[in-house]
């Protein structure tokens, strides 16, 4: 283990940050500066920005119905690629620096495609960070039991460095991304927004869940299971980025709370209507439980009551990758008579506040809803949880919901705003 003194620290860097010889010299010189401060330092890196997407395509091409098992051999070599040469990189500056695939570790994975990571062992980083050495580990990857590669989903790198940190017993996690970290809202809809110093695991899970891309949404459920601190940073500024913590750790950096952290939107929505339901008992349940079946998530949920001895109409979102998918699963259910007609739209966009602060202060949804009225947005579903509130409103509304409800909720940085209105 580290002095007192010293750190233990994680790095993961994402595709951007490896994309091309120059960007990877200069993540190898951000690395060697952690580690000239005296901080022991593993890296995790993810494949070259586009790479993970063209392995893929080739699969596709390659077989129609591939096999998992050598769809991961393919998918994983691409952080393969980068993990060798950052090594490579910082060996040429002179630092200790070795590659580790994930069955040197071994990082032990289950499945194939999407694998859940079962257990990492750290003797292997021990001995390297007992030697002043920095282990470099391609993300995404790991070993099942028979010994194959298993890789971890789409952004699983992000996964791979909180469970290493964890593994490694590291003082905190530190992810590198094209972003300066985490703000209160898309800067590229709304240019006063903020950038957090920190923000909670729940809020930063939610905030994921809804469209902000910063982080994946798996890797902030594993650091808040362990409270593993995680800092999200830019690989191409030096600046503070958003520390990511437990509750107890937040009031170090805001006295006083706001009600609403920040506001996400997420255009991966498709809306299904079905009419014509018969109204008993289980009827919901049919329609769900194949959906359910075919992995297809089911969002907002919106039931119209019927009249007595009418027939009722089901309204809910799915993701819309799986619009194809839940179609044909609710044909074969429309053909049994589970219901008459269906409407499917994809021009809807979900718009979400989400804030710790909601836990003990009402208003909020009443204050969001106001909000749109008053602009004209017609909200079509709602869906909320102890921290969130969201809306589901038409698609073209998207930039005026999100820059209305961030001023409406005092989230607008007041030094832009000066500045602006200079």
């Amino acid at each position: 283990m580290p002095s007192a003194s010293e750190k233990r620290i994680v790095m993961k860097f994402g595709g951007t940050s490896m994309a091309g010889i120059e960007r990877i010299r200069h993540v190898a010189e951000r690395v060697r500066a952690e580690a000239n401060a005296g901080n022991q330092v593993a890296v995790v890196v993810s494949a070259m920005a586009g790479e993970t997407d063209r392995l893929v395509q080739l699969c596709k091409e390659a077989a129609a119905l591939y096999d998992p098992r050598e769809y991961d051999v393919v998918v994983a070599s691409g952080e393969q690629v980068t993990s060798g040469l950052l090594a490579m990189t910082l060996q040429g500056m002179g630092v200790n620096a070795r590659s580790y695939m994930g069955w040197q570790l071994p990082i032990r994975a289950s499945g194939h495609s999407a694998g859940l990571i079962d257990h990492i062992d750290a003797e292997v980083l021990e001995g390297v960070f007992a030697q002043g050495g920095i282990a470099v580990i391609p993300g995404f990857q790991g070993v099942t039991e028979a010994g194959d590669v298993a890789t971890l989903g789409r952004g699983g790198s992000d996964t791979s460095a909180v469970a290493l940190a964890v593994a490694a017993k590291a003082d905190r996690c530190d992810i590198y991304t094209d972003v300066e970290g985490v703000f209160t809202t898309d800067p590229r809809i709304v240019p006063r927004a903020r950038k957090l110093e920190a923000v909670t695991y729940e809020e930063m899970l939610e905030l994921a869940s809804v469209g902000a891309k910063v982080l994946q949404t798996r890797s902030v459920g594993l650091a808040m299971r362990y409270n593993m601190p995680l800092q999200v940073l830019s690989s191409f500024e030096d600046k503070p980025g958003t520390l990511i913590v437990g509750d107890d750790k937040i009031e170090e950096f805001n006295m006083e709370r706001v009600l609403v952290t920040g506001i996400a939107h997420d255009k991966n929505e498709a809306l299904v209507t079905l009419t014509g339901l018969p109204d008993k008992p289980g009827t919901v349940a049919a329609i769900f439980g194949p959906l359910a079946a075919a992995n297809i998530n089911v969002d907002m949920i919106i039931q119209a009551a019927p009249r007595e001895g009418e027939k009722s109409e089901l309204t809910f979102t799915v993701p819309k990758g799986s619009l194809a998918q839940a179609v044909a699963e609710l044909d074969k259910l429309k053909d049994n008579g589970g219901f008459e007609s269906m409407t499917t739209g994809t021009n809807v966009v979900k718009v979400s506040a989400v804030g710790v602060g909601m836990r003990s202060n009402a208003g909020i949804a009443a204050q969001m809803f106001h909000t749109l009225a008053e602009r004209g947005i017609n909200i079509r579903a709602i869906s909320t949880s102890e921290i969130k509130v969201s809306v589901l409103v038409a698609e073209e509304y998207t930039e005026l919901a999100v820059r209305v409800l961030h001023t409406a909720f005092g989230l607008d940085d007041k030094e832009a705003n000066a500045g602006a209105a200079a």
